[in-house]
């Protein structure tokens, strides 16, 4: 898929949203969702994502949905270290089939890395064990501010 192009209301994170698809939350509110990627590139690995925007990538989102995104991945990402204590962590964000976006709902993946562990590929990972995800989303949700 190009940058540009309709919204698809059925791509994975929009049923997410909409609860036809379980998901491991760590947190939300009125206009987040931060929940595990079940194919995780690192223990920890948490998405975050508008649930008022429908922009495909970094494009199309407006300034007052983004800030409060950006805001987000901060929070998430100082739960993760909180929780998790990482040597250091990822922020990712892809655009575009051409930029290695593979779910075309804007989204942000925060993802602890530790020196002595590689970081998995991304699209490349394993599915995660859905009971070992719930921990680390716990763990996660206990350490935000």
């Amino acid at each position: 898929m190009s940058l540009t192009g309709a919204y698809d209301p059925d791509n994975i994170f929009a049923k997410i949203l909409r609860g036809e698809i379980p998901s491991v939350k760590v947190w939300e509110d009125d206009r987040i969702l931060a929940f595990m990627d079940v194919f995780p590139q690192s223990e920890g690995h948490v998405l975050v994502i508008s649930k008022t925007s429908t922009a495909q990538n970094l494009l199309g989102i407006d300034a007052d949905d983004l800030a409060a995104v950006t805001a987000a991945v901060q929070r998430t990402a100082r739960a993760v270290t909180r929780a998790l204590s990482p040597d250091g962590f990822s922020i990712m964000q892809f655009n575009g089939e051409a930029g290695g976006q593979t779910v075309f709902h804007l989204h942000f993946h925060v993802i602890p890395r530790w020196a002595d562990r590689p970081m998995k590929g991304h699209g490349h990972a394993p599915m995660a064990d859905v009971e070992a995800l719930k921990t680390l989303a716990a763990k996660i949700a206990a350490a935000l501010d």
